[in-house]
């Protein structure tokens, strides 16, 4: 988790279009806790600004020149982990929408969400968690079903784990889950734990992997 009290949430952009650049800066200028510390219009670029300054975010649209947005994401995610990827795309397609999740970014919206969106995507990122849209969301549901995936490992799980992963997947936190299902933090962590064993995930992007194969997430939070 990001530490806001060393300062706030930063953030490197990686676009190509100026005009968008401008009009995310302008959307975020009025959050004290968020600070843009650099912008640059290529992946390349990207990746010699995070060799020398990691910064907490890295915003990356998919479509730009030399290396696109997934192979950008690939290599941060490979050789700095601790950098957190938010996507924010006007592709909408299912096979881009597959690659950025098995990439293991932590968040994709789409460019036209509005400005609350794109806040509570950061925050939540930053918050070591995860923010896929719920169109987006919708979009890996639709090609999950074409795959003839869905439900293929829930026996793994008990009821209770089930229901567990699906209060993770809403943004519940361990004390939160602990107060909603009536049993202590410590059971909920030895739930999570055992979650985490039984679908063999290591993230909460693998965990949302495992949810969308497995028709756990609500898209009526």
């Amino acid at each position: 988790m990001i530490d806001e009290e060393n300062g706030p949430i930063r953030i490197l952009i990686a676009d190509d279009h100026q005009m968008f650049i401008d009009g995310l800066k302008a959307l975020l200028k009025r959050e004290k806790n968020i600070h843009i510390v650099a912008e640059v219009s290529n992946g390349a670029d990207a990746l010699d600004f995070i060799k020398k300054q990691q910064p907490d975010i890295l915003i990356t649209d998919i479509s730009m020149p030399g290396m696109s947005g997934v192979e950008l994401t690939k290599l941060v995610k490979q050789h700095y982990p601790e950098v957190r990827v938010l996507v924010l795309s006007m592709y909408n397609d299912r096979e881009i929408v597959g690659e950025i999740l098995m990439s293991e970014a932590e968040g994709y919206i789409l460019k036209n969400t509005g400005r609350q969106e794109l806040i509570n995507a950061i925050q939540r990122i930053a918050g070591n968690s995860t923010y896929y849209s719920n169109e987006v969301l919708n979009i890996m549901m639709t090609r999950m079903k074409k795959q003839k995936v869905i439900e293929k490992n829930t026996a793994l799980l008990t009821p209770r784990e089930i229901e567990i992963v699906k209060l993770i997947m809403q943004e519940f936190s361990s004390e939160e889950i602990a107060d909603k299902l009536f049993i202590s933090k410590r059971t909920v962590d030895t739930h999570r734990k055992n979650i985490i064993q039984k679908t063999n995930t290591k993230t909460l992007v693998g965990l949302l992997k495992f949810a969308l194969e497995n028709n756990l997430v609500d898209f009526h939070q």
